[in-house]
C-alpha cells in the first residue's frame, strides 16, 4: 500500500538533514510503481529482520522491503496559511501524505561545533510547535468555512449527506476555534469516511521527531521542566515522539551493518553527549518503525526462491483485503491463504516440516491476518 509521511517545521530544525539521512536508506523505486519520484521525495526501507531471514532461508534471488514514502516540505513559516513564503504549495504539498513528522529544535543556537540561527532568536520547542500547528489550524479552518459554505443549499432542502457532513463540520469547526487539531475529535467509522474526503491537514496523524545535536547542550539535558512540557503536550495531544540526532544520523548514512555501529560507538567515545544516542540503537530505524505503528500498519511476507517480500497493511485487514497489497483482483478472486507464522516456518526448517506438525493452515475470507504471518494467496 503507498504510505507517505511529511517532513515540517521551522527553517534550520534539520528537516534536510533528516532527509537526507533517510533518503540513504532508500530502496530500488521500480519495485514500488505507486510512487512518484520528485527530489523532494524518498522511498525509504521498513527495518525488518524477519524479512532477511526468510529471504536467507528461502535462497531467495530478492529481498524486497517493506516501505515508507518520506516528502521533505519547505520550511514552514508564520502566515503560511495565508499565502507567506511558499505558503500554498507548501499546504498542498502536507495534504497529500498520510501522516505528519514535525521536526522540533532541541538544540542551541550556538554548540556542537556550529552556529546555527534560529527564526525567532532563541530555542523554545513549545512556541515552534505552536506556531507551525496554528497555521495548519487557520489552513483547516478556511477550508472547513468554504465546505460549509457550499452545504447551505443541500443542507436546507434537508439532503441527509449534507446535513451529516455539515454537522461533522461543526464539530471540526469548533475544535480548530479553541486552537486544537481536528485529530482530537473522535468519529465514527462511517463519520471518519465523510471526514477524510475533507483532506484536512489536522486530521491526520502527528509523530515528532526532537532534534538533538552532538557536542551539544540540548534541551531535554539543560532544561528538564522545559523538556518535560514539551513531552507532556505531545502525549497529550495523542502523538508520539522520538529523539534522535539527524546531524549523526546524516554523518552515519554511508555507513552498514557492523561497521555504522563501530562508527556510532567511536562518536559517543568521543562524545560524552552521544552515549544515549549510541546505546538507544539506530535513530532512522527508530523513527519509521514508530511512524509504521502510528499508523496503525502491520507486515506479513510472501517467500521463496524468486523473491521475499514484506507487505504493508493496516491491522485488522481479512486475509482478502491483506492479498489486495499485492494485487487488487485478489480481493474478488480470492479462494484460501496458505498461512504459517515466520517463526515456526524457520524453527521448523522447511515447509513440509510445518505441514506435518500443523503449522500450515488454510484460512478462509474470514481470517484476519497477523503481524508475521507469511502468506500463499490461493486464487
Amino acid at each position: 500500500m503507498s504510505l507517505s509521511i511529511g517532513i515540517v517545521g521551522l527553517p534550520n530544525v534539520g528537516k534536510s538533514t533528516l532527509f537526507n539521512a533517510l533518503t540513504k536508506k532508500g530502496v530500488p523505486a521500480e519495485n514500488y510503481p505507486f510512487c512518484t519520484i520528485d527530489p523532494s521525495v524518498g522511498i525509504v526501507a521498513v527495518p525488518d529482520a524477519r524479512l532477511h531471514i526468510l529471504s536467507e532461508f528461502s535462497k531467495s534471488a530478492k529481498t524486497i522491503p517493506g516501505a515508507i514514502e518520506f516528502v521533505d516540505i519547505a520550511g514552514l513559516v508564520e502566515g503560511a496559511s495565508k499565502g507567506e513564503g511558499l505558503g500554498n504549495k507548501f499546504l498542498a504539498n502536507i495534504r497529500e501524505t498520510d501522516a505528519i513528522l514535525e521536526m522540533v529544535r532541541l538544540f542551541p543556537i550556538v554548540g556542537g561545533g556550529t552556529e546555527i540561527a534560529h527564526v525567532y532568536g532563541n530555542v523554545d520547542p513549545v512556541r515552534d510547535i505552536s506556531v507551525i500547528n496554528l497555521e495548519l489550524i487557520l489552513a483547516d479552518f478556511e477550508t472547513v468555512t468554504k465546505r460549509r459554505t457550499n452545504l447551505v443549499r443541500d443542507v436546507k432542502r434537508g439532503d441527509k449527506i449534507a446535513v451529516l457532513e455539515d454537522s461533522l463540520l461543526v464539530q471540526i469547526e469548533k475544535v480548530l476555534e479553541e486552537g486544537k487539531l481536528a485529530n482530537t475529535v473522535e468519529f465514527t467509522e462511517e463519520e471518519a469516511k465523510v471526514v477524510k474526503q475533507l483532506n484536512l491537514l489536522t486530521t491526520k496523524k502527528f509523530l515528532y521527531g526532537l532534534n538533538k545535536r552532538g557536542g551539544a547542550s540540548n534541551l531535554d539535558e539543560s532544561d528538564p521542566e522545559k523538556f518535560k512540557e514539551l513531552t507532556d503536550m505531545i502525549t497529550a495531544s495523542g502523538a508520539q515522539y522520538v529523539l534522535l540526532d539527524a546531524k549523526i544520523e546524516d554523518d552515519l548514512k554511508d555507513f552498514e551493518g557492523e561497521e555504522k555501529e563501530e562508527m556510532r560507538a567511536a562518536m559517543a567515545s568521543d562524545d560524552v553527549s552521544n552515549v544515549a544516542s549510541a546505546k538507544s540503537g539506530d535513530g532512522i530505524n527508530d523513527l519509521i518503525s514508530q511512524a509504521y505503528k502510528l499508523l496503525g500498519l502491520e507486515t506479513f511476507f510472501t517467500t521463496g526462491e524468486d523473491e521475499t517480500r514484506a507487505w504493508t497493511i493496516k491491522k485488522g485487514s481479512s486475509a482478502p483485503i491483506a492479498g489486495t497489497a499485492i494485487h487488487t483482483d485478489f480481493k474478488d478472486k480470492f479462494i484460501r491463504a496458505e498461512v504459517v507464522f515466520w517463526k515456526d516456518l524457520i524453527d521448523s526448517g522447511s515447509y513440509g516440516v510445518a505441514r506435518s506438525k500443523g503449522l500450515v493452515r488454510t484460512e478462509g475470507k474470514e481470517y484476519i491476518v497477523k503481524d508475521g504471518d507469511v502468506i500463499e494467496f490461493k486464487i
